[in-house]
């Protein structure tokens, strides 16, 4: 198989093409999990509680917020940010535990809520091209709901302190960047996807994904730039560190480490506090977040690949190395990801034709 992307895409809905055995084996794994994280997400959500309510000084956001105010008043970035962590006991061990510039230059630039607008207008501008992909390809239900879905998954927009969040805003930059990156139009995706490493270092696991995907595919130029791109930022980020540790002191405080071993409970936790699923109990939401990731795969194609192959990477890194206050790493994946939940009754009617021989529902015309 010389490029299992184009072999991927060949098999149109791939779970209708399952054996029956993997069929009734994956409703079964889906069933048991979706029953475990009702009750499993219950700890890490007190645990997150617990530590939140234990910062006297306001938490992550108040400390954003402050070092923008002292940016924004004409103090240097790293000065103030320094001290900010320090004053705050939070760590500067190792460099990235202190945040990229961005945002601190954009707060200045065009204040907390000007950086809340541009998000607003990232999703405006992702909801019009997804619907511009799907147009013809889904369902008119399906092509519908897959908008209002993620709509609702980019709520957190509406909240007042959003535009303090660095995943939030480079969360909706990597949406946009998914969604219109085609064969014959990437370069407006690398430059947002520059935009989001900017930001968040954290956005690097989507462009390594999109150099993979070029590579298999034997798309040298786009690789070449996706490339490109990883060593500009690794300069970059070596700049950062430099400045870093030209304001360290003695005694500065260090990370207790990225070793949270939470698993997957911590994910389903911030999924089901971070869009509309909120309104939910918990027993109910948590649930109900696995479903996108369902949806995705069952939509075959290359973007169904390549999202089902992004959000379980992330996820699996927020299992495997994040801490519980360490939840809003999930807006990284937002809003694309609760899309998602649209494509779900299609992938689970699939799943059941093949399992159970039953007819289904959720179908579509052509793939996106």
């Amino acid at each position: 198989m010389s490029n299992p992307v184009a072999w991927w895409e060949s098999l149109g809905r791939p779970l209708a093409r399952l054996p029956r055995w993997a069929a009734l084996a994956m409703l079964a794994l889906l069933a048991v999990t979706m029953a475990w994280s009702a009750w499993a997400v219950a700890p890490v959500d007190r645990a997150e509680t617990v530590h939140a309510a234990s910062q006297s000084n306001g938490g992550d956001l108040a400390l954003y917020a402050r070092i923008s105010e002292r940016v924004a008043a004409g103090e240097p970035y790293y000065a103030a940010a320094m001290d900010e962590q320090r004053a705050r006991n939070y760590p500067t061990r190792p460099f990235v535990a202190v945040r990229l510039p961005t945002m601190a230059v954009l707060h200045k630039l065009v204040g907390v809520n000007g950086v809340r607008l541009l998000a607003l207008l990232l999703l405006l501008a992702s909801l019009a091209e997804l619907h511009a992909r799907l147009a013809g390809r889904v369902s008119p239900p399906e092509r519908v709901a897959a908008l209002v879905m993620l709509a609702l998954g980019g709520a957190a927009v509406a909240a007042p302190q959003g535009g303090l969040v660095h995943e939030l805003l480079a969360g909706m930059l990597l949406t946009l960047a998914f969604l219109l990156r085609t064969p014959d139009r990437w370069w407006p995706s690398l430059l947002l996807a520059a935009m989001a490493l900017a930001v968040r270092e954290l956005a690097m696991p989507f462009v390594l994904l999109w150099l993979v995907f070029a590579l298999v595919e034997r798309r040298w130029r786009e690789a070449g730039a996706i490339a490109a791109l990883l060593l500009l930022f690794a300069g970059g980020l070596y700049l950062h560190y430099l400045a870093v540790e030209a304001q360290r002191l003695p005694g500065d405080p260090a990370s207790q480490g990225w070793a949270g071993m939470v698993g997957l409970a911590l994910p389903l936790m911030a999924l089901s506090r971070l869009t509309a699923l909120l309104v939910l109990p918990k027993v109910l939401a948590a649930p109900l977040a696995l479903l996108p990731l369902l949806g995705w795969l069952g939509l075959g194609t290359r973007m169904g690949l390549f999202a089902s192959l992004w959000f379980a990477g992330m996820f699996a890194a927020m299992a495997l190395f994040a801490r519980p206050e360490n939840f809003y790493w999930v807006q990284l994946v937002l809003p694309a990801y609760f899309a998602g939940l649209a494509f779900a009754p299609r992938a689970l009617a699939d799943l059941a034709r093949r399992g159970f021989g039953a007819r289904g529902f959720g179908t579509g015309e052509r793939q996106p």
